[in-house]
């Protein structure tokens, strides 16, 4: 598998490189920046906790049906157009969820929103791919250590800043980083069409048959796998650790708030070294086996000794989410072409995401019918097995094209 040519970074794709990382800021701040406010948007209107449950499902429920819808918005209105209509969504979703009046507003702001998150997830690997094709990994590290970013970043400060601002600021100001990155993606777009109409190029993407192949392909199945292992497990532990840990483990609520905050930090390194170690050095199926060993150890001694080293189990349990940023370093590095990646990044996501969705109410469900956690701790270290032969697949340095054409014929 061919690899281009590097180039300087910055050497006429510098709006693409502001456009990947303001486009990145903004597909995570949304999660994490509304649960710490509960109690400050309450002085206004009541949120109830079905409501707040809704909430807090839109976002793999989104994610699952527009990463679907992705590639064929993209077919349609080409990438730079499409990336421009998700980010108008989650300003568009932002700011309305600022401005809600009661807690119907704030679910309608947070569907507005990741609608566009959904979109833009899918884009994300397809855009470095088209622009940055000799710099994957490096693109890849950079955009998944902003997401990291803006994951943990939110809950930090969203209640200083409402404490300074009201709510409403806290929650809105999040906007700005969507706003910003429509000028490089709008000025992308016209000169893209400036460039196509000279050169009489139609900017169509290929055929709809593309998305249809990813079915068939075991390098499309493994990823989506990976994906849903990986975000099956964070998910689910941002719903349920804190619980689990007060529950069996021994901890304060307090304790369990920390060790919940270690298990989302472990992604920030991951997010900067994994990328680098796929792309560069090619090592696939060692970090497979790092993530599905370490979530077994770690659900194992949660079940075995929780009490006996919490903060191991839960380092443990948050080093398995090291397959995120190595599912999408791959999706770049088995296509040959953007638009098979677009193809491949929303079956990987949407299937990812809409199995993932059931897993926090799954557990939830498990829970009340046993009044123990015993059976939905060996369901997550299950769960955590699953990566392990999508690894043996993946590390097989095979793009989609060319499964496809040994498989099926011509691509």
């Amino acid at each position: 598998m061919s690899t281009p040519a590097s180039r300087p970074l910055w050497r006429g794709r510098a709006l693409a490189l502001a456009g990947i990382v303001l486009l990145a800021l903004s597909l995570r701040s949304a999660v994490a920046s509304l649960s710490p406010l509960y109690g400050e948007i309450a002085e206004d209107f009541a949120v109830p906790a079905a409501v707040a449950g809704l909430i807090g499902t839109v976002p793999p429920l989104c994610f699952a049906v527009f990463g679907l819808l992705a590639a064929g918005l993209e077919r349609r209105f080409g990438l730079e157009r499409t990336t421009i209509a998700a980010l108008v969504a989650a300003a568009l979703g932002l700011v309305a969820r600022a401005a809600a009046q009661d807690a119907g507003g704030l679910l309608a702001g947070s569907a507005i929103i990741f609608a566009g998150v959904g979109v833009g997830n899918v884009l994300l690997p397809a855009l470095t791919k088209k622009y940055f094709g000799d710099r994957i990994g490096l693109l890849t590290t950079l955009y998944s250590t902003m997401m990291a970013v803006s994951t943990f970043l939110p809950p930090l400060i969203a209640v200083p800043v409402s404490d300074a601002a009201g709510w409403r600021t806290s929650l809105g100001l999040w906007a700005v980083f969507a706003v910003a990155g429509l000028v490089p993606w709008i000025l992308l777009s016209i000169r893209e069409r400036a460039a196509a109409a000279a050169a009489d190029v139609d900017l169509e993407q290929v055929s709809t048959r593309v998305f249809g192949r990813m079915w068939r392909l075991p390098t499309a199945w493994a990823l989506a796998i990976a994906f849903f292992v990986s975000s099956a497990i964070a998910y689910t532990s941002f719903a349920w650790l804190p619980t689990i840990l007060v529950d069996i483990a021994d901890v304060t609520p307090q304790v369990a708030g920390v060790l919940l905050s270690l298990f989302a930090l472990i992604g920030l390194p991951a997010s900067l070294v994994v990328p680098a170690l796929v792309a560069r050095r090619g090592v696939v199926l060692p970090l497979f086996m790092i993530a599905s060993g370490a979530g077994l150890v770690g659900y194992g001694g949660m079940l075995l000794a929780p009490a006996a080293a919490p903060w191991l189990w839960t380092s443990l349990i948050g080093t398995t989410p090291l397959l995120f940023p190595a599912v999408l370093t791959l999706v770049g590095l088995r296509t040959r072409t953007h638009d098979a990646t677009v193809a491949l990044s929303s079956f990987m996501q949407s299937l990812g995401y809409g199995m993932t969705m059931l897993m926090p109410l799954g557990i939830g469900l498990l829970h009340d019918a046993t009044d123990s956690w015993t059976i939905p701790l060996v369901m997550l270290a299950v769960v955590s097995v699953l990566a392990l032969p999508a690894g043996f697949v993946l590390a097989r340095r095979k793009t989609v094209e060319q499964e496809w054409e040994q498989r099926h014929g011509a691509w």
